[in-house]
């Protein structure tokens, strides 16, 4: 139990460090407070691409687990520019979705369960798998920074770009 007193401590400050910061411009929606934090390029530009703006611009609340343009310069060079294209367009909003859970999850709400893996159901359908075991690991991806308050939810800054699980085969 200590060590999740001692995550959530350290939770608080962390977003505590970022009240006064660039991110803390909770009269903008989560795109536009994006766009503003300057290290959101790569995930913008595909938002734009896979036509979520609007979404993401609408009343919500959301929580975004972000990838930061150095998360998505771990992708193959190669697969960005592919989900980049028009005709990709599906996959990419398949991928970006997974990153977007409906509902506004705090960082006191995710590590305040009591339980240590669990999982968030994203707007693209699957659950994004949550371990506390050591940090905050959101399907593999490492939470670099949390609570950044926007009008319409909150960001959580993750440094790898999270891939939707596989679709498991339906049976008739």
């Amino acid at each position: 139990m200590s060590s999740l007193k001692l995550l959530t401590a350290g939770i608080a400050l962390a977003g505590s460090l970022f009240a006064g910061s660039v991110y803390a411009h909770a009269a903008d929606d989560i795109v536009d407070t994006a766009v503003k934090a300057g290290s959101f390029k790569t995930l913008v530009t595909a938002v734009k691409a896979a036509g979520l703006v609007d979404t993401l611009k609408g009343p919500g609340p959301y929580t975004v687990f972000a990838p930061t343009d150095a998360a998505f310069a771990k992708l193959p060079k190669a697969t960005l520019t592919s989900l980049l294209k028009p005709e990709n367009k599906k996959k990419l909003a398949s991928i970006l979705t997974y990153h977007v859970v409906a509902g506004k999850y705090d960082a006191a709400r995710i590590t305040g369960s009591g339980k240590k893996k669990f999982g968030l159901k994203s707007v693209q359908g699957s659950n994004i798998a949550v371990n506390l075991t050591n940090g905050v690991k959101v399907s593999g991806a490492k939470v670099i920074k949390t609570d950044i308050m926007t009008s319409n939810g909150v960001i959580h800054v993750i440094d790898t770009v999270m891939l939707p699980p596989k679709a498991a085969p339906k049976h008739h």
